[in-house]
């Protein structure tokens, strides 16, 4: 009777052990969600959430990328210390990242990671760079040169870009005016009739992924009259391009006997559109009133706040108020969060700094639920608090900003910031 007690007793302290063998082995392949940060980072998020600081101080954090071992890849506006793309490794498996690295030195926006290869952008070119097994580059100091010659005006100036499953990659253009007057932003100044923009920017530019110093002549106008997008993203359901459109600025200082200065604030509509060959979303002779829900015509070109646009432009998919600044958009896959958010869309609002002697507004990221590759509910606030506090929010002196969006491989979100260049991971801890 002794021998069997001690034997069970034995097999239950094995048992036991190996149990905790496993957790410690499941802890250490990072496949456990981090411990959230007291106080979630300064984030207010939905119950069940939580937030760190999974880096910081990296400078201007502008779009960013996750590999599937975890790793970050980050694109920085300008270079720091000579580096504008930030290699970011958690070597500890504690969620945050402890080991940095850098290289390339051109500043940009655009970062992107598809079938072995990394793409990154500055104002006028667009990169690849390619990844090893683990998506390590291999090449940091000899990228291929997909795309060369793009206008940088100076004026929404970012190469913005997303790679779909045929070998083609999107890159953003931004028109280097506010609404293609004679003379720019000008009270009373009239609109330039064809707008001679449009012929190389104010649109998205389909090139080959695999193809070196591609210019103009070797891409498409994919889709046209969109004054500047910076949040892209190609949605796996639909198997097409989505964007956010910037809308224009400053209806009441240039036409102030049209437009109250309520109106200067709210309008016209931040807008995502859904793109195919061929798409115009009408930029710049009309604008989208989100509160009426229609196309306007631009008072520039003959409108007056209530003349309806021609239909020939596309409607957006979802209408936000304006101003807002959306900077990066994400079609979350993952299964760590709740369903209610699979396969819907993510959107950084970078936060306006027109919209005086109303508040300032933004600085926060949204969700919108999608169905069948369409909305499917009202769009709302997910992650705010990135500004500091309700006073910076409304002065528009934001402490941070969100701009990139990026889905590791655990589920997990990841929001740049480019003020302090923080980066924050937001996880699901169920309630």
């Amino acid at each position: 009777m002794k021998k069997t007690y001690i034997a069970g007793l034995t097999v239950l302290i094995l048992a036991g052990a190996l149990v905790l063998m496993s957790a410690k082995k499941l802890a250490h392949s990072g496949n456990t969600l981090p411990t959230p940060d007291e106080g979630n980072a300064g984030l207010k998020l939905p119950a069940g959430f939580g937030a760190l600081v999974a880096a910081d101080t990296l400078g201007g954090a502008r779009h960013i990328a996750v590999t599937t071992a975890g790793d970050l890849y980050v694109k920085l506006a300008r270079p720091r210390n000579g580096k504008a793309i930030i290699y970011l490794h958690d070597g500890n498996k504690d969620g945050r990242f402890d080991e940095i690295n850098g290289f390339a030195n051109y500043g940009g926006t655009g970062m992107y990671i598809k079938n072995g290869f990394l793409y990154a952008s500055s104002n006028q070119e667009v990169f690849r760079y390619k990844l090893d097994a683990n998506e390590k580059v291999v090449n940091p100091d000899q990228p291929e040169k997909i795309v060369t010659g793009l206008l940088d005006r100076r004026q929404h100036e970012t190469k913005s870009l997303v790679v779909d499953n045929a070998g083609n990659i999107y890159v953003n253009v931004g028109a280097y005016s506010n609404s293609c007057q004679i003379k720019d932003r000008t009270p009373g100044s009239l609109g330039q009739q064809p707008c001679p923009i449009l012929d190389s920017a104010g649109g998205i530019w389909q090139f080959k992924v695999d193809k070196q110093n591609q210019t103009y002549g070797d891409g498409v106008r994919y889709a046209t009259g969109l004054r500047n997008v910076v949040g892209l993203d190609w949605n796996q359901q639909t198997n097409s391009l989505f964007v956010m459109q910037h809308g224009r600025d400053q209806l009441h200082d240039i036409f102030p006997d049209m437009f109250t200065t309520k109106q200067n604030a709210d309008l016209p509509a931040e807008c995502m559109y859904q793109l195919k060959q061929g798409s115009n979303a009408g930029w710049p002779y009309i604008y989208y009133d989100w509160m009426q829900n229609k196309k306007i015509q631009a008072p520039e070109y003959g409108g007056n706040g209530k003349k309806e646009g021609s239909k020939e432009y596309i409607d957006p998919v979802v209408a936000f108020p304006g101003h807002m600044a959306p900077n990066g958009l994400l079609f979350y896959t993952g299964t760590q969060f709740p369903e209610k958010y699979r396969n819907g869309a993510f959107i950084a609002f970078h936060g306006s700094w027109n919209r005086a002697p109303e508040p300032q507004a933004g600085f926060y990221v949204v969700f919108v639920p999608f169905k069948g590759g369409k909305p499917s509910g009202k769009w709302e606030v997910f992650a705010d608090g990135f500004s500091g506090s309700p006073q910076q929010t409304a002065s528009g002196r934001a402490a941070h900003r969100p701009c990139g969006l990026a889905q590791g491989p655990d589920g997990s979100l990841y929001v740049s910031d480019d003020v302090k260049g923080t980066i924050y991971r937001i996880v699901y801890n169920k309630p």
